[in-house]
Parts: C-alpha cells; structure tokens; sequence
C-alpha cells in the first residue's frame, strides 16, 4: 500500500522538481554554449537560467546557495564535457 504524503512533504517535493529541472536546463545551456561559444542565443539561455538561480522564486524553492551550486553545476559539466 502506498503510504500517503502529507501537504507539507508534497511542497517540498514540488520546490525540489522545480530545481532539479533548472539544473538540468542550466547544464544543458551550459553544454550548447560550450558547442557554441559565439551564439548570442546560447548565452542569452545560460544568463536566462543563473538568473533563476538569483531570483526570489528559487530563494522560496530552496535554501542551497546559488553560487555553490552554479559552481558545482559548472564543474560537472567541465569534468564531463570538457574535452569536447
């Protein structure tokens, strides 16, 4: 039987799909940019996406400190991709 969740854990999911998906949208940017370096359009979608990580909206949604996480998203995306 699936055990029911209560309101506040819902919440707490939700802010964490939300982030979870702007990561993976910021690494995403990340990766086109670095396949793209002179594209107006791919660095217009990286600045869209930290902006995010500025914003009221994801100080509400999480507690983790966004330049850590553009960091360690930044790193990721080196360690992965950066030889390509």
């Amino acid at each position: 039987m699936k055990k029911m969740v209560g309101e506040k854990e819902a919440y707490e999911n939700l802010a964490n799909a939300i982030v979870l998906s702007a990561v993976r949208d910021y690494k995403n940017a990340l990766i086109r940019l670095r396949k793209h370096p002179d594209s107006k359009a791919c660095q217009e979608d990286v600045k869209r996406e930290e902006l995010f990580f500025y914003s009221p909206w994801y100080e509400m949604l999480s507690n983790l400190n966004p330049d850590y996480l553009i960091r360690k998203i930044k790193e990721k995306v080196e360690e992965k991709h950066g030889s390509e």
